[in-house]
Formats: C-alpha cells, sequence, structure tokens
C-alpha cells in the first residue's frame, strides 16, 4: 500500500511537472533533465522510512533509499553541470559563439540599404505611444474594457502601411472562464499617424475570437497548446502576434535548436498558429508566408552579435582589441526591397558615443550586413536632439534610421512626461551635432536640412545627397512664420513642386516677388514641398 501511495505521488507530481513546466525532450535542454532530478529527490523521500523519538530528540531511518537513486542523481548532475561546460563553455568554443550569425558581409553605405521615404511614412508614434492609444480605444468602450486588457504590441506591416498590433487578452481566470470562445479581437494602432486607431473585431464578415493566447488556461493557453500538439521535442520561443494582409489574426512561434553544446540558441523555422481555430502549421525558414516579418528573435540576434564582436580574436584576448558591441539595442526598420531588417550600432567595447559601424539582419533569413562607417550612436542622437530643446524637458523616443535624401539619419520623437508626442527631431547619423527640430515633421526636416547644408565640410563628401539645379520664373510666392523663423513658399514656372527656404538660407527671398528669375539648389527628394539649399534672384543681381 505504501508503494503504490508512493507511485502515485510520483506519476502525479511528473504529470504536473510535464503539464505545467512543458519540459523540452531533447539534447541541450536542461529543463527536463531539470524534472528528473526533482522527481528524484522526491522518490528519496518517499522510499526513506523516517522514524521520530517521542522526546523528539532523536531521528531513525528506518529504511535506506536504493543506491539507484544516488547513481541516477550523479549522473544527472553531470549532465546538468559537467557537460554543459565540456560543451558549452566559450573557452573551449568560442570560434563556435562567433560564427553562430553566420556569413558577416561587407556593405558600401548604409544609405543603399534603406529605402528613400516620405515624410508621411516616418515611424512617429512607439510601442508606449501605441499602449496609450490602444488603452484610450479600449477604455472609450466600458463594457469590453472591462473584461480584457492589452496585450503586447508587435509592429508590422499590413499590407503596404506600417502598423502596432495587439491581441486583446482576458483580464484574468473568471473572464476567461465565462467567455472561453475567445476575446473579442485586436487593436491596430499606425506607427505614421497616431490619429489612426481602430479596434478590429470582425475580419471577412465575420466576428473575430481571439480563443488562443497568453492569458487563456488550460488547452488554451497558446504555449501549451503548441507544445502539446507535436511540438515537445523542439525549442518554442517568441510568440508574436501577427495579422495577414486580409486582417486574419495569428501566433508566430520560433523554432530553435542549441547548436553549441546546451547553448547557442539558432532559429530553425516557425509555427504559425490560427489565434482563432488553434490550427496549425510548420514552415522552414526559407518558406515563411510573405505577410511574416519576423522569423528571428530579437533576443537571438543580439546574442549572436555581441558573441561575433566579443570573440574577434578568441576568448583570450583580455586587452579587448578590436572587441565589438551593440549599442543601445535592436531596432526594427524596412529596406529598399521591402524586407524587415533588425537594425544596431557596433561600438568598440568602452566606447559609448560614437559606432564604429552599423549592421542590418534580415528578420527572417538573418542574412547579415555590416557598414564600416562612423557615426552616432542611438544614445548619443537621444541626447542631442533633447539637448536641442533642454528648456521643455522633453524625452527623445528611440532613434528610427532612415534615408532622408540620400542621408543616413536618425528620426525620433520627444515627449512630454505624459508620453504625449510634442516635437520632432532628426540626427545626421555621421554627425550627430548636426540636428534639426520642429512641431511637425514638415518643419522638422526643413530645420534639419537648413542645417545639415550649412555644415559644409563638417560631412564626407561622399555623403552629399543628389542635387539640382533650376534657373526659372517665380510664379507664386508666399511667407510662413514658425517659431520665430520666417518660411518662403514659392512656385516656379518649370517645375511642377512647392519650394521652400528659410531667410537664413539667403537675405534675398524676403524681398523676392513674382516675377522674378531665379536660380535654385535642392535635393532631388520624394517630397511634395522640396527644401531649397540655396537661392539666388537672378533679377536683383542684374539690377545691381
Amino acid at each position: 500500500m505504501r508503494i503504490l501511495k508512493a507511485i502515485i505521488i510520483l506519476l502525479l507530481a511528473g504529470f504536473l511537472c510535464y503539464y505545467f513546466g512543458l519540459p523540452v525532450f531533447h539534447y541541450g535542454f536542461a529543463n527536463f533533465a531539470v524534472m528528473l532530478l526533482a522527481l528524484t529527490v522526491l522518490a528519496i523521500i518517499l522510499s526513506t522510512g523516517i522514524q521520530i523519538s517521542q522526546n523528539a530528540k532523536q531521528v531513525k531511518i528506518l529504511k535506506r533509499p536504493s543506491k539507484i537513486f544516488f547513481i541516477l542523481i550523479g549522473g544527472l548532475l553531470f549532465y546538468l553541470i559537467v557537460l554543459p561546460m565540456l560543451t558549452s563553455w566559450p573557452m573551449f568554443r568560442s570560434q563556435s559563439y562567433k560564427n553562430l550569425i553566420g556569413k558577416v558581409a561587407d556593405g558600401k553605405a548604409i544609405a543603399n540599404h534603406i529605402a528613400p521615404i516620405s515624410i508621411d511614412e516616418i515611424r512617429v508614434v512607439d510601442e508606449n505611444l501605441a499602449y496609450l492609444l490602444g488603452e484610450k480605444i479600449l477604455g472609450s468602450q466600458p463594457a469590453l474594457g472591462s473584461q480584457v486588457e492589452l496585450g503586447e504590441f508587435c509592429i508590422q506591416k499590413v499590407g503596404k502601411d506600417l502598423y502596432w498590433v495587439a491581441p486583446l487578452l482576458h483580464s484574468g481566470f473568471f473572464k476567461w472562464f465565462n467567455n472561453q470562445e475567445g476575446t473579442a479581437g485586436y487593436v491596430m494602432v499606425s506607427a505614421t499617424n497616431e490619429r489612426d486607431v481602430k479596434l478590429v473585431q470582425n475580419c471577412g464578415g465575420k466576428e473575430i475570437k481571439i480563443k488562443y493566447q497568453h492569458e487563456a488556461f488550460f488547452g488554451s493557453e497558446i504555449e501549451r497548446h503548441v507544445y502539446m500538439n507535436g511540438h515537445s521535442t523542439v525549442g518554442l520561443t517568441d510568440y508574436t502576434f501577427e495579422v495577414d494582409d486580409n486582417g486574419r489574426p495569428f501566433w508566430v512561434v520560433t523554432k530553435f535548436d542549441k547548436k553549441i553544446g546546451f547553448s547557442g540558441d539558432d532559429a530553425t523555422g516557425i509555427v504559425v498558429v490560427d489565434a482563432q481555430t488553434g490550427a496549425m502549421k510548420d514552415y522552414a525558414i526559407a518558406n515563411a508566408p510573405k505577410w511574416v516579418d519576423r522569423v528571428q528573435p530579437i533576443n537571438f540576434i543580439e546574442d549572436q552579435l555581441n558573441d561575433w564582436g566579443e570573440y574577434v580574436h578568441g576568448y583570450w584576448n583580455f586587452s579587448n582589441a578590436n572587441k565589438l558591441q551593440i549599442t543601445e539595442g535592436l531596432t526594427l526598420v524596412y529596406g529598399k526591397d521591402n524586407r524587415s531588417y533588425w537594425y544596431t550600432g557596433l561600438t568598440s567595447v568602452g566606447k559609448d558615443e560614437s559606432a564604429v559601424g552599423f549592421v542590418l539582419v534580415d528578420t527572417r533569413t538573418k542574412e547579415t550586413t555590416f557598414y564600416k562607417q562612423s557615426g552616432a550612436t542611438e544614445i548619443a542622437a537621444q541626447s542631442s536632439a533633447e539637448g536641442k530643446v533642454q528648456e521643455k524637458g522633453f524625452k527623445a523616443s528611440l532613434p528610427i534610421p532612415y534615408n532622408i535624401n540620400n542621408i543616413p539619419t536618425y528620426v525620433m520623437t520627444l515627449k512630454d512626461d505624459g508620453g504625449l508626442v510634442k516635437m520632432y527631431a532628426m540626427v545626421a547619423i555621421s554627425d550627430y551635432t548636426i540636428v534639426g527640430v520642429g512641431n511637425s515633421m514638415r518643419e522638422t526636416l526643413t530645420s534639419f536640412k537648413n542645417v545639415y547644408n550649412m555644415a559644409g565640410n563638417k560631412l564626407n563628401a561622399a555623403s552629399l545627397t543628389n542635387k539640382k539645379t533650376l534657373k526659372s520664373v517665380v510664379t507664386r510666392i508666399q511667407n510662413d512664420v514658425k517659431n520665430g523663423n520666417s518660411f518662403y513658399y514659392f512656385t516656379t514656372k518649370d517645375y511642377p513642386n512647392i519650394f521652400v527656404g528659410s531667410s537664413q538660407i539667403s537675405s534675398q527671398l524676403p524681398v523676392t516677388v513674382v516675377g522674378d528669375s531665379i536660380k535654385v539648389s535642392f535635393d532631388l527628394d520624394n517630397e511634395e514641398v522640396i527644401d531649397v539649399s540655396t537661392f539666388e534672384n537672378s533679377t536683383m543681381n542684374k539690377k545691381k
């Protein structure tokens, strides 16, 4: 009877460890061995008979546990302690850690990789602001807001537009128990327009019900659902909520393996799970659906890039010669091919203000390109932008790199203590002293170009933008005053766009009238309103 009771307790404990711990049954994953070790210790306790005397001064062991338990514990400890040291310790495997990122290609100019972009497409909403806006729209529906909460926002392309997307999650066990069919939809916040916020509750004429999610229980919990349905022998991580181009919600789960003994986490594929029906499909990395933006988890790439920079000369490099490390962190950006990339700067170990280069890693294939060009780190760019408006006390968001008229540029928002966007800033990656700020993105771009064009030989000539010179006649001109600066908007006879320039560009602009012949130079870009770099009134010069 006592043996039967012990067996039942062990089986129950084993089931609970399996059901809630979700151990991976594969070499290199330690949680299964930890579970066996805990069960072995429990078996020793159950098999040991203990008698305590009445005066509680003497403890007598009636039956000693079998030696097989101690042999098993020794084997498990060897597996958990000694084997990882022999197979995973960087001292022995430094080259493997360095090469885990794969081949790192040399890039010529980062501006050639990041697509030129219109200011209307620049990301002005970060994750924190997206959450505030999502909470606001959720709070406008009290009946719904009392039942659910916002999940984690994930930035992604839906069609051709960039959105932050977050699922609605159950706000507690009883909320889930009373609504096991799922929560009613998800929230989408445009990353380029903070007024574009929507609660999506229908797709293709049918109600959306997010049944499988993190805040569900038992078989509806997304981690347990995937694990219990054929994925107990592979590592699973990065449960990302994404919607396809039709608005149908899915969970994209990265499958990974240990490439260096018990370490070296590396993505091997994905599992795409329908958030409503639970239907799953496995994909190799090369065959992932086109609408899936992220296959490579951000923490995997961070670790692999740091290892690539750390072990550049092997493990025994205590002088830190040529060692590199990533800067602030990784940011999701989009390239000319409309693919998404993890972007970060690389700085020498011990150097914080300037980067020795920049890296773009394809978020699907992990193809990595290193651009060996000096520039400002994200932190330095943030400090420079904040210093421009230090009297206001605004805080800069995490900089996003863009190609502004072929100028690699950090773009960020400046927010107040409440997290609301008050101003915008642009900082040249090559020189963080070149800063433009404004109350709108258009004003910021104009300010940035003015500072950039007046920088002269401070910048590398190879990075200068493509310029065009135009001789024409003014057909309309009007001035506008912003933040104490006068801006002059004008049109010409021979060019379709509107031009704008400040009085700092030329003292002739304020006295130019319709009919004057002019000569201007400007950057070729995608904007409807073009900032002029130089301005010359030929009519006034002739009169002189």
